[in-house]
């Protein structure tokens, strides 16, 4: 496994500091081993801290780590200054216009997405499994964005890697919920073993994004459970029986 973190990019997004980050390029072991940054995890405390210093340096050196507790709701916040981890609020999506932070968000099967306004100086970052994005927290975050001045017309989105439809099985009553919403949801659904289905979260994200009149989004493809060497995966860990996972993290900041 490399020394250092291996950064993800965005096309979308290549003119910030960004990047999508999986568990290459860490210091923690055993069930959590690579760049484990969940503070939730069962992971050791000193590893988790210089996990998250490695992830800082590799996309935006010297900048203000800003981090969620996250509660897999709709929620976005807008940050203004960095706080102590112990003071993170319950959120799932952050957004900012000040120069020298670094927003990021947790994953571990959910599908992060990083956003940017280029023009008006705006970045934001959302956590979206299938809870937070069903309920709106990509809209949230634009609206956020859009209190800072930022214009949806502009702004440009990238999901990152997330778990994909062939390795996420539902049952009925999770395809229900969505069709319920919306039948035109039935679209992010494929058959599976009899009385389940295959969702596409990454599909039903962008679709998100685009109905909310996102122009330009890229979606990465990268699938966590199945690529074991290059990301965690909550739900690879369930199948397993381990008694708990790491978690990745996604970035996206301003330069000073």
């Amino acid at each position: 496994m490399p020394d250092q973190p291996r950064p993800i990019r965005a096309r979308a997004l290549t003119s910030l500091p960004h990047g999508f980050l999986g568990r290459e390029g860490g210091v923690s072991t055993g069930i959590h081993a690579g760049l484990n940054v969940g503070l939730g995890s069962d992971d050791d405390r000193a590893a988790i801290v210089e996990n998250r210093r490695r992830a800082t340096e590799a996309i935006l050196p010297g900048a203000l780590l800003v981090t969620l507790h996250q509660i897999h709701s709709a929620d976005a916040v807008i940050v203004e200054a960095a706080f102590a981890d112990a003071d993170r609020p319950r959120a799932d999506a952050l957004v900012t216009d000040r120069p020298g932070l670094l927003l990021g968000i947790l994953t571990a099967d959910c599908a992060p997405v990083l956003f940017a306004d280029v023009d008006a100086g705006v970045v934001g970052a959302a956590h979206a499994g299938w809870k937070g994005a069903i309920g709106g927290v990509t809209d949230a975050t634009i609206a956020a964005m859009e209190q800072l001045g930022a214009d949806r017309s502009r702004i440009v989105a990238a999901i990152g890697p997330c778990i994909a439809r062939a390795s996420y099985e539902v049952d009925e009553g999770f395809l229900i919920r969505f069709c319920e919403a919306d039948p035109e949801n039935e679209r992010f659904f494929a058959d599976g073993r009899a009385g389940h289905h295959q969702f596409d979260l990454e599909g039903y994200v962008a679709a998100r994004l685009a109905a909310c009149g996102i122009g330009r989004i890229e979606a990465l493809g990268l699938d966590t459970y199945a690529d074991e060497a290059r990301f965690f995966s909550y739900r690879r860990a369930t199948h397993r029986g381990e008694p708990g996972y790491g978690r990745e993290i996604s970035l996206i900041g301003l330069a000073g």
